[in-house]
């Protein structure tokens, strides 16, 4: 049940990363108004924000955190994403067997079209 959760979040790391950035920006908004702008703004988003009253404080460390880690897996997510298309795109089989091991954890945590790529890769060179 656990690998099939792990298997689907690594399939849809961006969609639930946009979905963690989004929630967390609602909320750090919410905070922020809250604390900075409810004397300036009068507005249903600031009402809105006024009904959690003392519970802005947690909203905003929440949508700090929620922010924060949807940015990260992004960032993660295209900094491996990034690093396993540069090294697929050569055709020196020297080169793809002495970053092997990097190459291959970081397709572990990428949706399974970059193993099947890695795959293609290796056999087109023909490493074992």
């Amino acid at each position: 049940m656990l690998e099939k959760l792990v298997k689907l979040l690594r399939e849809y790391v961006l969609v639930f990363s946009g979905i963690c950035i989004i929630i967390g920006l609602f909320f750090l908004l919410i905070g922020v108004f809250w604390y900075w702008a409810r004397d300036i703004l009068n507005n249903s988003f600031l009402k809105f924000a006024i009904s959690f009253g003392e519970w802005n404080a947690y909203i905003l460390i929440f949508g700090l955190l929620v922010l924060g880690i949807g940015l990260y897996y992004v960032y993660s997510f295209l900094k491996k994403r990034k690093f396993v298309l540069d090294e697929i795109k050569t055709d020196k089989r020297s080169e793809i067997l002495k970053k092997r091991r990097e190459i291959e954890s970081a397709v572990k945590h990428l949706p399974s079209k970059y193993q099947r790529m890695l795959e293609e890769k290796e056999e087109e060179l023909n490493i074992k």
